[in-house]
């Protein structure tokens, strides 16, 4: 530019020098549609373009960088910005890449989306009062059914390694079937094994027709214990939705006891009582099918697995059913969850079956006196699970677990040395209250440490492990009261609640959920 004539009334002021001193910023894209407009100077000299894939941080957040554009030529925009994809090729390696299946995260699924939900949570919660109405009985049956075959504690009790056989045998093709025969048809199969069982126990057949028969029932229960923990623990609020499934198994469990000491103080048999299992059975098959008929089509995991079969990246491959059993098996919390459950229904079970025979052989009571007694401790169960299970939820999981199993083993210390019949009920359903909503918060947090592809086969385990020591521990308590009475059953229940504190603080942190 040529300097101003020295005539100009601002000269004196203001001195113009011909050459600048700062440089035109460098050319950028403009986010518009309309093309930027070019400048004389850009035209005849190419300026230096500053991408966000040159800063060190940028690939981070980009991934891999693409090779540029040649300088000048113009590169076609939508109008937010977004660069199109021109030929396949770049659209199937457009940003950003398809995630991996364990870091994708899975919308979940409300009591009212879909509105099926609400039906299905409800049968689940009929399944497990059927659960709770078998597993309680025997505890006042027993006495009955050792005098009708004249067997004593340790032959009694082989209907409980027979229903711990069934668990462990469900768990590692729990999977398998699912898939194969969906959740409806598989829900049928479970109830349909229980109904043949309950058949054989009603026509009171020789022993080990009986024992036989237990292990059909604890197969069935595992299928549909399984299938239905996993749903519930895949729903919002997954504490509150457990604790009420869990709940009904303390309902079961509350008037199982008492129909059936009922029945057997009024002269009937021990086998009458299994007509009403039966009946319920029946009922539960009917409702379970009609809930979850259309299961899979509302559930939004196969589509999830169909998208990732078809993409093309390694991410995305599926793993096969075994190599997902293997992981599940090696997991540590599978390992702990299933020792920790394997204590817990060992100490639950095992105070159910055999307190009544501590009472009548160490306090002198009658049968048709305390076989109510076992009622009181799954009322508290009961109460435990749908009235604690929500406070310990806000107080947090862990600690609220820590605090309960505490309380448990310090009332069953009372229970062991209080001379009371009175006080010692009233002690064992205290210890049935604070045991009662540990289940559900162990299975909440479990689900929480299991990848969802996992979450299947781990809680299978859990369940059968834990259905395993419901029927170990109440064996080894009847072989060693064989020979030393039935008072071993408080250092034993003690000393699973010590197991299961010692597995409670090995297991990993709880992260926060993604859904």
């Amino acid at each position: 530019m040529a300097s101003l004539p020295s005539h100009n009334p601002f000269g004196a002021f203001i001195n113009i020098d011909d050459s600048p001193h700062v440089n035109g910023p460098s050319a950028v894209f403009h986010k518009d549609p309309r093309p930027p407009p070019i400048s004389p100077k850009a035209s005849t000299s190419a300026q230096p373009t500053h991408e966000l894939d040159d800063l060190p941080w940028a690939s981070r957040y980009n991934g891999s960088q693409v090779s540029p554009t040649p300088t000048g030529a113009q590169t076609p925009f939508t109008p937010s910005g977004v660069q199109d994809p021109i030929t396949p090729n770049e659209l199937e390696m457009s940003r950003p890449p398809s995630p991996k299946i364990d870091d994708a995260a899975d919308a979940m699924q409300t009591l009212s989306n879909p509105p099926m939900n609400k039906y299905r949570l409800l049968s689940a919660c009929f399944m497990c009062f059927g659960n709770g109405l078998n597993d309680s009985a025997p505890g006042a049956l027993i006495p009955y059914m050792e005098k009708d075959y004249h067997v004593g504690y340790a032959i009694v009790s082989l209907i409980f390694i027979t229903n711990a056989i069934g668990f462990i045998s469900a768990a590692p093709i729990t999977h398998a079937l699912q898939a194969r025969l969906g959740r409806a048809n598989m829900l049928v199969l479970a109830e349909s094994l229980m109904i043949v069982a309950y058949i054989m126990l009603v026509c009171t057949p020789p022993f080990p027709v009986v024992v036989l028969a237990f292990f059909f029932i604890g197969l069935g229960i595992a299928f549909g214990l399984s299938l239905n923990n996993v749903f519930c623990a895949n729903l919002t609020n997954s504490t509150m939705t457990l604790g009420a499934f869990h709940g009904s198994y303390g309902i079961g469990g509350t008037i199982g006891p008492l129909i059936a000491t009922a029945l057997v103080s009024h002269g009937h048999r021990w086998s009458t009582f299994y007509i009403i299992s039966l009946a319920v059975t029946v009922c539960n098959l009917l409702f379970a099918f009609w809930a979850f008929r259309t299961y899979e089509r509302d559930n939004p995991q196969p589509l999830l697995s169909n998208i990732q079969r078809t993409a093309s990246r390694p991410q995305g491959v599926p793993v096969s059913k075994s190599k997902l059993l293997k992981q599940a098996l090696k997991n540590k919390t599978t390992i702990l969850g299933s020792l920790f459950i394997f204590a817990y229904q060992g100490a639950e079970v095992s105070i159910s079956g055999w307190v009544i025979s501590f009472l009548i052989s160490y306090r002198h009571s009658s049968p048709s006196r305390v076989g109510y007694v076992t009622s009181g401790f799954w009322a508290g169960i009961t109460i435990g699970r749908f009235a604690l299970s929500h406070p310990a939820h806000k107080i947090g999981e862990k600690t609220s677990v820590v605090a309960l199993v505490i309380g448990a083993a310090a009332f069953q210390l009372l229970v062991w040395l209080l001379p009371n019949t009175i006080g010692e009920a009233v002690a064992v359903s205290i210890v049935g209250l604070l045991l009662g909503p540990v289940y559900p918060l162990a299975t909440a947090i479990f689900s929480r440490l299991v990848a969802r592809d996992l979450q299947l086969h781990s809680l299978a385990t859990v369940s059968a492990m834990g259905s395993s020591g419901g029927a170990v521990m109440p064996f080894v308590t009847g072989l060693v009261a064989q020979g030393s009475g039935t008072w071993v059953l408080h250092p034993i229940c003690i000393g699973l609640f010590a197991g299961m504190l010692g597995c409670w603080a090995w297991l990993p942190r709880v992260g926060k959920r993604r859904e």
